[in-house]
């Protein structure tokens, strides 16, 4: 018996610039009731082509078929009269509104806008599929999986049959990620047809019944999730064999280079963020955050960065205190520091400015004279762009046209670039494809080789566990464990995540760095480093 069809693509291509090609003669087809996952490396055309779908782009070339009839699509409103709907990987809310308020924005019923019933119809639509929402909740006051949670409610409230999420698990932690695959699928129980873009490939394998792979814009074919696995969908999305392997390399540790001593900061609402935690981050070390997401990570890296008032406790090196320094003052000092915010657009770069602008941003003030050196800065651009193979048209474009990956590549390129000395980075991978994912790795490893102390924070706690040294758990602000990689588990982190393990007064133990008293003397971290690195002989 033949499958109804949802969606049917015939020989799409969009160019851009008249020369560049995003997508080239492309054809795809998605069924009812079906999840499929699109895959491809940055810049491979995958959001463009979705783009194109739900009515931000118009194809240059081809045709679009929704339920067998051929459709054009040249806006938004169109796609959703098609009953197509996209949640887009950076989410387009209204702060200052409330869930069900954002949930109507822009549609024009006819009637009087009556909250009561919109409240309603939003529960309604939470409690077929298993979503757990407050229509009457700020979009400012939710996590990032609930404002996630509104994106998709919003496109089913206006009735879509069609669903297409991009990259929708890049900023939800593994038991937020779970949940979401849950609900998607009820709702393909429920008939309802989803297309997910995604880089992780153990979820392609968990929740995706057909994959698609796009390769530098182009159709490579189409498999059985239950017929490949994680090495056949590299090398198809590739295009040749890629050994999927992080290394870990070892170094003889140094002395500290940053001493964290009883830290306490707090989030943006008020309450306490990080409360109490002390660690070292030394030379030749990467030392792992694991947490879930909200639990102090991204309060912890600003802090460190300079970036955010503390409460109490210091950041030292060699003994005297960093609090208050300016970059230039904390350099001075023999700290250079590269940091990697979560945020990438709206913290690491400016998105209206060139890759070769974006260079400069961290030396500009280092000129002779009146006019900063774009000669040399777009050199270093070019080979920036060699060297991770970022998919743009020239250095000079502005790095808000680049894809989600690509613009990630050019905020940790930049700052691994100025030759630091400590790195604190926040989910440098997210948004990239596993064979960028495995290049920046060996970056990482690259600098720790030359002696470099970086902190780590990721979500796949497989990767950690193969690429860090040692392991520091969060659990809402507290430190419930730092661990040694080799000597630990999954499920032992998992355990710490949660709070239901407490590793903190085991300070003996030689899995563990510190615990809550960082304050050593130079004999005792000398033994201290000793004693591991023979360790790990």
């Amino acid at each position: 018996m033949e499958r109804p069809v949802a969606i049917e693509l015939k020989n799409i291509s969009k160019y851009f610039f008249g020369k560049v090609i995003a997508n080239k003669n492309v054809n795809m087809t998605l069924y009812k009731g079906e999840i499929l996952s699109l895959l491809g490396e940055n810049g491979s055309g995958k959001t463009t082509l979705m783009n194109m779908i739900s009515g931000i782009y118009t194809p240059d070339e081809g045709q679009i078929f929704v339920n067998g009839k051929e459709v054009v699509i040249r806006s938004p409103k169109d796609a959703f009269d098609h009953k197509i709907g996209m949640i887009h990987q950076h989410f387009k809310l209204v702060d200052v509104f409330t869930a069900a308020q954002n949930i109507v924005l822009g549609l024009k019923d006819g009637g009087v806008y009556n909250q009561k019933s919109i409240n309603a119809r939003v529960s309604a639509i939470a409690e077929k599929y298993g979503f757990n929402i407050d229509p009457k909740k700020k979009i400012y006051d939710m996590s990032v999986s609930e404002k996630q949670t509104v994106e998709i409610i919003k496109v089913l409230y206006r009735g879509a049959d069609i669903l297409i999420l991009d990259e929708p698990t890049a900023v939800l932690t593994p038991q937020e990620t779970e949940k979401l695959f849950a609900i998607l699928r009820r709702m393909r129980e429920d008939g309802k047809s989803i297309i997910i873009i995604t880089h992780k490939l153990n979820e392609v394998l968990a929740i995706s019944d057909r994959v698609s792979i796009l390769r530098k814009g182009e159709y490579v074919g189409t498999v059985n999730t239950s017929e490949t696995n994680a090495k056949e969908l590299t090398e198809m999305m590739v295009g040749k064999k890629v050994e999927l392997k992080i290394n870990r390399p070892k170094t003889q540790f140094d002395k500290p280079l940053l001493e964290i001593r009883n830290l306490s900061i707090n989030s943006d609402n008020g309450s306490r963020a990080i409360d109490d935690v002390s660690f070292y981050i030394r030379g030749g070390e990467i030392l792992g955050v694991a947490g879930i997401e909200g639990c102090g990570q991204k309060e912890l890296c600003e802090a460190i960065a300079g970036l955010r008032k503390i409460v109490g406790g210091q950041i030292m090196h060699k003994g005297e205190s960093l609090i208050g320094l300016s970059a230039k003052q904390i350099s001075e000092k023999g700290v250079s520091m590269s940091f990697i915010p979560e945020d990438r657009l709206g913290m690491g770069l400016a998105p209206s400015f060139s890759i070769t602008d974006n260079m400069m941003l961290k030396n500009y003030g280092e000129a002779k004279g009146p006019f900063v050196d774009r000669v040399t800065a777009r050199k270093r651009a070019n080979d920036l762009i060699k060297r991770l193979e970022i998919v743009t048209p020239s250095s000079e474009t502005p790095v808000r046209r680049l894809s989600g990956g690509n613009v990630q590549k050019v905020l940790v390129g930049r700052e691994i670039e100025s030759g630091p000395n400590v790195i604190v980075t926040a989910y440098p991978v997210r948004g990239l494809d596993i064979n960028s994912s495995y290049a920046i790795y060996d970056i990482l490893n690259e600098e720790k080789l030359k002696g470099t102390g970086i902190l780590f924070i990721g979500e796949d706690l497989d990767v950690m566990l193969a690429l860090c040294d040692k392991i520091m758990v969060l659990c809402h602000g507290k430190v419930m464990g730092i661990v040694h990689a080799e000597k630990t588990t999954k499920e032992e982190l998992g355990l710490m995540m949660t709070g239901s393990l407490d590793l903190t007064e085991e300070k003996k133990d030689k899995r563990f760095g510190i615990a809550k008293d960082s304050n050593l003397t130079e004999e005792q971290w000398k033994k201290s480093s000793e004693e591991e690195n023979d360790d790990r002989q």
